[in-house]
């Protein structure tokens, strides 16, 4: 669908496979889209889909198998040269899910804010550090005292911040956000929310926003994926998949979405998805603009049942608004 929005980050059929021994396993299967720049891309799935996958494989942690990752036209996965390398840790940070892990324990929060300062000698001199890292450490809500304290002085909201303070001093463009709230508090996650959504309008940045629960991303969110057994299955802006779905697994994941009255709640079915709903013996699927901008994984048979329900859906929207 052509469009004149600036693609920033663009992953090409990328494959990643872990290997042990002889063993192999395909965590991602050819998986393919582009972020737009200022924009909240969200990855959605159960444990163990593959999101974390393919967060750490844009971060240059984990090697692709094929395909190829492609950072404001530039190829930033496999071999690039060193100076490239940098040029991307610089501008993609990653706040990680397990604050508690991701911080040194024998680290003061001080070194570990300016870790990235120190590594690329983004300060003229030590007042100037000093104040980068107090600053930063001010905009997550924290004080400037904190910074002589540990990580275990620490709750695990007040450590998730820390680790949004270590990816915000470095001024990046690009943040994968890798479930940045799964381990907080509820009345804690509107506030890291608000705070990333605060910042992407101050700074300009576009977050790749990775979690297992649709309800979190749905209102920040510009855009969803839907990723199943390290394959995408849906994709489309965050109220047309809410109010549309297709595929039997977005379905699935929809159905498990908290009602917050207890009654409704209590009458509701859950749809569980297994994949028996397919038949691809002899109809392969492929991947599909279904309409413009919501792209599905399906066969022959499925987009034309799909193409049914979005014209069915059409007529409908049409004969709603003559009343």
């Amino acid at each position: 669908m052509p469009n004149n929005k600036e693609v920033v980050l663009s992953l090409k059929n990328i494959n990643i496979v872990f290997k042990q021994g002889k063993k192999k396993f395909h965590a991602v299967h050819d998986c393919s889209f582009d972020i737009y720049k200022g924009e909240t891309f969200s990855l959605v799935g159960e444990s163990g889909s593959g999101k974390t996958t393919i967060g750490r494989a844009i971060v240059r942690i984990n090697q692709l198998e094929s395909g190829e990752i492609i950072y404001k036209g530039k190829k930033i996965s496999g071999q690039i040269p060193k100076e490239e390398d940098r040029q991307v840790i610089r501008n993609i940070q990653m706040i990680f899910q397990d604050p508690a892990s991701s911080l040194n324990e024998r680290a003061t929060v001080d070194y570990i804010v300016s870790e990235g300062l120190y590594n690329f000698h983004l300060y003229k001199s030590e007042e100037d550090r000093l104040n980068k890292v107090t600053k930063a450490m001010e905009s997550v809500g924290l004080l400037p005292e904190h910074i002589t304290r540990y990580p275990h002085e620490f709750s695990g909201g007040q450590r998730q911040r820390i680790g949004i303070a270590r990816s915000i001093v470095m001024e990046p463009e690009f943040i994968v956000a890798d479930e940045p709230i799964s381990a907080l508090d509820v009345s804690i996650r509107a506030q890291v929310l608000n705070l990333l959504k605060q910042f992407q309008v101050e700074r300009g940045l576009t977050y790749l926003f990775i979690a297992h629960d649709l309800s979190v991303v749905r209102f920040i969110s510009d855009r969803i994926a839907v990723i199943h057994k390290g394959r995408i299955v849906e994709l489309a802006e965050s109220e047309e998949l809410f109010n549309f779905p297709l595929h039997p697994y977005t379905h699935s994941l929809m159905s498990a979405i908290p009602i917050p009255d207890p009654i409704l709640e209590k009458k509701k079915k859950l749809f569980t998805y297994d994949g028996s709903e397919h038949d691809y013996s002899v109809d392969k699927p492929s991947w599909v603009e279904i309409k413009p901008g919501h792209f599905i994984f399906a066969n022959e048979k499925e987009k034309e049942i799909y193409k049914k329900k979005i014209q069915e859906r059409k007529i409908h929207n049409e004969e709603f608004e003559k009343k």
